[in-house]
């Protein structure tokens, strides 16, 4: 087959995979960045995906697999061994120089690289270190890649993948016990852990090092075989606070035909998006893993969203705009970091005394009214507090 059929069953099922708020090597202008129609392009799009880089651009990336053959038979992967559909498998090089035509012809400006396990994980790290290898140093291209770490990889090749990615990331899938039930072959904690450990240690050399490059980390869980959100967010505390991961990802379980799993019911989107909600609120409003407003079954509310779930159960008064600091201003629905900052760089030059001020700062002042105070007056919109 040629390599653009490779191409297209190599990205088939890669939407699995998550990949946003990206960051890393310095963008290189294609030679021709103006897409020409090169009789491929309608046959990619549905393998182009988009990543946000910090300050917030989009790029088109393309996510696709060395090979989707694999040996292990995880219970929930589309991939694992034993389930009959087409595979393929691309060499290092031919993957390289795939890539390289899809590049400079305009249609993406990255590249998301993972792989099926075939021969081990070291193995398989090898081949996927050779294609970036390929593409950095022989071919020049110095833009977006994100690289997966394979369960087992070894520390040489994780410090590898570092420095020649910028981000790098391995799935933890679930926890330990589901984990030990539906993917034997990666429940010893060192297979995915240790990897995304050295990791961490790895992309905090390169950033005190003489380039001072920054490389993001990420991992990912599936969602909905009958872990608890307390079990997946107690983890994605530590994740954050012990080992600097840029994003933690919740995909949603979805049942695939041939599969151990396969008449195991849907999980309800709504659940991974409140999940993503709640370790917002860890990473970037302060929160710790106890103040998350989780119910006696471990769960998040459907219902709500988790920053206004723990304003309803624990805000008692409301606050004054004008005198709160950064971290109670975070407490509040509908303000973010940046609301948060502007709020408090503007009453250094005014009293904020209306809803108007605070929305033209980026305040979502429908969530905020019922708990602030505007220089000592509720606001017009403010709705009643029940005691």
């Amino acid at each position: 087959m040629d390599w653009l059929e490779k191409l297209s069953l190599l990205s088939q099922e890669t939407g699995l995979e998550l990949d946003e708020e990206s960051s890393g090597w310095r963008e290189a202008s294609p030679a021709c960045y103006t897409a020409r129609t090169f009789g491929v392009a309608s046959r990619l799009l549905d393998h182009i995906s988009y990543v946000t880089l910090r300050g917030g651009q989009k790029i088109p990336v393309l996510k696709v697999l060395l090979t989707s053959a694999c040996e292990y038979d995880c219970a929930y992967c589309p991939f694992r061994a034993g389930r009959d559909f087409r595979r393929a498998t691309f060499e290092p090089e031919e993957l390289a120089r795939a890539f390289l035509q899809i590049y400079q012809a305009g249609l993406v400006k990255g590249l998301f690289l993972s792989s099926g396990v075939t021969g081990g994980g070291v193995r398989t790290q090898d081949r996927l270190i050779a294609t970036a290898e390929i593409l950095r140093h022989r071919l020049g291209f110095q833009g977006y890649l994100h690289l997966k770490l394979m369960p087992g990889a070894e520390a040489a090749q994780v410090e590898r993948a570092v420095a020649l990615a910028s981000r790098v990331s391995i799935n933890l899938e679930m926890p330990a016990t589901y984990l030990q039930q539906l993917a034997p072959r990666k429940a010893p904690g060192s297979v995915l852990l240790q990897p995304l450990r050295q990791a961490y240690q790895a992309a905090q050399n390169l950033q005190s090092g003489p380039g001072h490059r920054r490389v993001s980390l990420s991992t990912q869980f599936v969602v909905g075989i009958g872990e608890t959100d307390a079990e997946l967010l107690r983890t994605t505390a530590y994740l954050y606070k012990q080992l600097g991961l840029s994003r933690v990802y919740y995909s949603a379980f979805h049942p695939i035909a041939q599969t151990p799993l396969e008449d195991h019911s849907p999980e309800n989107p709504v659940r991974a998006l409140r999940l993503y909600q709640a370790s917002f609120l860890l990473r970037d409003y302060g929160f710790a893993f106890e103040e998350l407003p989780l119910g006696s079954d471990g769960r998040l509310d459907l219902a709500v969203d988790p920053k206004t779930a723990w304003a309803q159960r624990y805000i008692n008064h409301p606050l004054e705009v004008n005198r709160a600091s950064r971290e109670e201003l975070l407490r509040i629905p509908g303000i973010g970091p940046k609301s948060a900052l502007a709020i408090i760089r503007a009453r250094r030059l005014t009293r904020l005394r209306d809803l108007r001020q605070l929305r033209q700062l980026g305040v979502n002042v429908n969530r905020a009214a019922p708990y602030l105070l505007l220089d000592g007056r509720h606001p017009e919109q403010q709705l009643t507090f029940i005691f």
